[in-house]
């Protein structure tokens, strides 16, 4: 039986299968080594989804993090938070969770600015962000001392599956979505951490 070679289809959903993060079109057009385009990958994406969705398939490929990736559709998003629910607080723990809350809501922010919202040093929590890739630095406050800020990167956005910081929920919304108890739980003490980073706002609001 003669060999054929994949088709561009074939090898466009290959590399979005098989890549751990989201990846580019641009990166996709580097890899194929063919004189394709940004908007003949996208075509392409496309296309794929459409024999997705016509086959009755599970997933798609999702534009999301400046790039893409394998997603499963919606409908199905209240059978797969039973399964990831307990593994996110095991690999991000309540208040790891809280601190990024803060800086996902206030960046770019100060270690400082961060304690005064938590009421506790965040020093742990920063470092295991900046180990997981969550959060980078983004330079120095104009202020004494010229303390570092810090602000999410394109590994939180993939994290949590949003397309940009622009598409950031408010956490009342996700949690009137959220029926498993577990994620209600800690989801519940990130939304206090963004109610008092509403309230430190408007404080700051009316002294000016």
């Amino acid at each position: 039986m003669p060999h054929q070679e994949p088709s561009l289809h074939q090898q466009v959903e290959a590399l979005v299968f098989a890549s751990e993060e989201a990846v580019s079109a641009y990166d996709i057009v580097r890899m194929l080594g063919t004189d394709l385009t940004v908007r003949q990958i996208d075509r392409l994406v496309d296309e794929l989804n459409h024999s997705y969705d016509t086959t009755g398939r599970s997933f798609r490929i999702v534009r999301i993090a400046g790039g893409f990736r394998f997603l499963t559709i919606p409908a199905l998003a209240p059978l797969l938070r039973k399964l990831q629910a307990p593994t996110v607080r095991r690999k991000l723990s309540q208040s790891v969770l809280e601190v990024l809350a803060v800086i996902a809501y206030r960046q770019p922010v100060s270690r400082s600015e961060i304690q005064q919202v938590r009421g506790v040093s965040p020093d742990y929590a920063i470092n295991k962000l900046l180990e997981r890739g969550l959060i980078d630095v983004r330079g120095r406050a104009r202020t004494v001392g010229k303390p570092l800020l810090y602000g999410t990167t394109k590994e939180f956005l993939d994290l949590f599956q949003l397309p940009s910081l622009q598409d950031l929920p408010k956490l009342r919304e996700i949690k009137e979505l959220v029926h498993d108890r577990e994620v209600r739980e800690y989801l519940s003490s990130a939304a206090s951490v963004q109610e008092t980073v509403k309230s430190d706002d408007d404080e700051s609001t009316e002294e000016r």
